[in-house]
């Protein structure tokens, strides 16, 4: 009997985009997958804080989006870049079929780090300039 094939590149893909809610995780591993479930929290988390503190700044209300997003960004540059064998032992090991990484997934591994280190740099900028001068700065 053989199971369903996971596509490395089509994770990837999920990772850049909806890595803050998890769907890669839950795409891979399943709909009870603890750290997707933790990725899925955070929507919540950043709710309760505008709920519980409207008057902060709009940054720390999306803080727990911004940060689970760019672990789906590192998780992104994880998934693309392990071996295909490796890849497929660990997500497909009754499908039948073999991974082979083309193009696209290189191409989709650059723009994860473009992405992934202007959120990095962008959240660091904004974040000591709220709590070291009050947000002087913008």
């Amino acid at each position: 009997m053989s199971t369903s094939h996971k596509n490395k590149t089509f994770a990837s893909f999920l990772a850049l985009l909806l890595g803050a809610l998890g769907a890669h995780r839950f795409y891979l591993r399943g709909s009870l997958d603890k750290l997707g479930l933790l990725h899925l929290a955070s929507l919540p988390i950043a709710g309760l804080v505008y709920g519980l503190a409207p008057q902060a700044d709009w940054f720390f209300k999306i803080l727990p989006l911004v940060v689970s997003a760019i672990v789906g960004c590192i998780e992104a540059l994880v998934i693309g870049l392990t071996p295909d064998d490796k890849f497929d032992t660990a997500f497909n090991p009754g499908s039948g079929r073999t991974t082979e990484s083309i193009w696209v997934l290189a191409l989709l591994l650059v723009c994860t780090m473009l992405v992934a280190a202007t959120m990095g740099i962008a959240t660091i900028a904004r974040l000591f300039d709220l709590l070291y001068t009050g947000g002087a700065y913008g």
